[in-house]
């Protein structure tokens, strides 16, 4: 990232800092919206497939640590997202997650029930009429594709039955919160203003939205999403 870069996000974040109490989600995605468009380019397409109000889940597939803040930011209403606990559980970022309303999840192996908890957290969330967003490859994607999706989505759907955005995102693998080239955040910055591009289809209703039905709308997307963020399939 240039120098001009990293000055304008030191100045947002030192500027807003104080705001965070008072009003944190609505002043924090206000943020979060100037930082990624300094730092990437991003093109949104299908934003009004989310329902002006009402529960709803979108449904992503997972290429980076970034993907999250760029769905969250991409959407006209503020969103809770299920993320692994311990990123959650991050001393240093915990104060944050908390903060956006996103929903911690670890495995049962590691801590039992968590994931019976988070459920009833989305659960919760969606009888609240918020909206909820899911990766259901559950990790992100080894290798660039989009991973077999788990059963995660027909849990939530058998308790709410709410409409389900399927989501397309590209041109983040490769960067160093991507697993390409090693495991991610092990690497400084390489490219700055790349191409980054989320396509939202048309909402499924919680009938249609098979395991199968969705993960094939998300791929569709994700390959049309790519020929804009990947136009030339160089990913460096």
């Amino acid at each position: 990232m240039s120098p001009l870069l990293w000055g304008a996000t030191g100045l947002v974040m030192a500027a807003g800092g104080w705001r965070l109490a008072s009003a944190p989600r609505p002043f924090l995605r206000g943020a979060l919206f100037l930082l990624l468009h300094l730092v990437y380019r991003l093109r949104f397409r299908g934003r009004g497939s989310i329902p002006a109000s009402g529960p709803a889940i979108v449904v992503c597939n997972h290429v980076s640590f970034m993907d999250a803040l760029v769905v969250g930011v991409a959407t006209p209403r503020p969103l809770r997202f299920l993320m692994d606990k311990p990123i959650y559980d991050s001393p240093w970022l915990n104060w944050l997650f908390r903060r956006v309303g996103a929903i911690p999840v670890d495995a049962d192996r590691r801590d039992p029930g968590s994931v019976r908890q988070a459920l009833a957290e989305v659960s919760r969330a969606l009888g609240q009429g918020e909206v909820v967003m899911v990766f259901p490859e559950g990790r992100l994607t080894p290798d660039g594709e989009i991973q077999p999706f788990r059963r995660g989505l027909e849990l939530i759907l058998a308790r709410d039955a709410v409409p389900v955005i399927p989501a397309g995102l590209a041109g983040l693998w490769g960067s160093w919160t991507s697993h390409r080239a090693g495991k991610a955040l092990t690497r400084p910055p390489r490219r700055c203003r790349a191409r980054v591009a989320l396509y939202f289809g048309e909402a499924m209703p919680p009938g249609e939205a098979s395991r199968q039905r969705v993960a094939e709308r998300v791929h569709a997307l994700k390959v049309e999403a790519d020929g804009w963020a990947e136009p030339d399939a160089d990913r460096d």
